[in-house]
């Protein structure tokens, strides 16, 4: 474990995750000690609180779904209270983020020290869906128009954050917007977002995402101001 990687935490938003989180949670025994990951299992119905508290990992939990958004925040604010770092990692808990991936972040960290690194994801010849490269696609040049930036993957939720973003850029949208949402106000509180390349990876998963809520979410993000 480098100095780096003693210095931050991860938040892993969960909800009914039970088939892949015990292998995250495994990946991230590898970077970080039990007690700076936390899972805040977001009104799960299945094994998902069982699992983390099996791992000996940081488990908070919401009684009824609040959205994936409202679990980062949970996450944030618990690292921000307890733990004494200077970043925070996150990524999903359905393996579509592989925690191998992880010394990517703390490399980029450590070469360039942004405030923000996004990872993002090959889109052709990689088994992205169709209508995952077209939202994807869609979503990142809109919201590299909305901030000046060249946002290479809007939706990737596999980032590491300074937590002194996080105690100046709050998230008001419940969902999965609430990602972009974090993202255009970082950018417009002048905060250096940075890209590493991760790997694609898909399986026989299936998203938790409502496409036509998300997307009239993503809409209202995008057109609203921060200012």
């Amino acid at each position: 474990m480098t100095s780096l990687q003693s210095l931050s935490a991860a938040v892993v938003p969960a909800f009914n995750a039970a088939p892949t989180l015990n292998m995250v949670l495994k990946g991230l025994k590898s970077f970080f000690p039990p007690m700076q990951i936390i899972v805040v299992d977001d009104g799960s119905t299945d094994a998902t609180c069982e699992i983390a508290n099996s791992a000996g990992v940081v488990v908070l939990r919401h009684e009824r779904n609040a959205g994936k958004g409202r679990a980062l925040a949970s996450g944030f604010a618990y690292a921000r209270k307890n733990l004494s770092v200077e970043t925070v990692l996150t990524l999903d808990a359905d393996m579509q983020h592989a925690p191998s991936d992880i010394p990517l972040f703390f490399e980029e960290y450590e070469r360039a020290t942004p405030d923000l690194i996004i990872g993002y994801r090959k889109r052709i010849g990689v088994g992205m869906p169709l209508h995952r490269i077209l939202s994807n696609t869609l979503t990142s040049a809109l919201v590299s128009a909305r901030t000046g930036l060249a946002i290479r993957d809007s939706q990737c939720g596999f980032r590491l954050i300074r937590t002194s973003v996080l105690e100046e850029v709050g998230m008001d949208s419940p969902g999965y917007e609430a990602e972009t949402e974090f993202v255009i106000r970082a950018a417009q509180k002048g905060f250096v977002v940075s890209f590493v390349a991760i790997q694609t990876l898909y399986g026989a998963e299936k998203s938790a995402m409502t496409n036509w809520t998300t997307t009239r979410r993503f809409i209202n993000v995008l057109f609203h101001d921060y200012s």
